[in-house]
């Protein structure tokens, strides 16, 4: 299983991000992963921001992006999207992308892609 993130970059506050994370290795169509992204700032520990479970479609978020935040996924493209709106300089982060079995409990991280939102 490999996770690709990308689509990070330096923003000013109130802009937005669209992050991407493609996964192979497994497909969306006919897996039970779920596919949650998880952000981690400086000097703090890694926190979830939002999930999805892929074959129902299922979303849920975190108290600090709810409102702001859209997690999607693209079954065809075995791909599954993070919107971020409205950002703030406290999202600033390294944004991981990850797929959990709750069935096996297998897990694999992405490699990460840095979100910067300053002025």
């Amino acid at each position: 299983v490999q996770l690709v993130e990308s689509g990070g970059g330096l923003v000013q506050p109130g802009e937005s991000l669209r992050l991407s994370c493609v996964a192979s290795g497994f497909t969306f169509r006919s897996s039970m992963y779920n596919m949650r992204w998880y952000r981690q700032a400086p000097g703090k520990a890694r926190e979830w921001v939002a999930g999805i479970v892929t074959v129902a479609g299922v979303t849920k978020y975190a108290d600090s992006v709810e409102g702001r935040c859209t997690i999607s996924r693209d079954i065809a493209r075995n791909t599954v999207y993070l919107q971020l709106n409205n950002l703030k300089p406290e999202d600033t982060a390294l944004y991981y992308c990850n797929a959990y079995n709750p069935y096996t409990s297998n897990e694999f991280w992405g490699q990460g892609t840095q979100v910067t939102v300053s002025s």
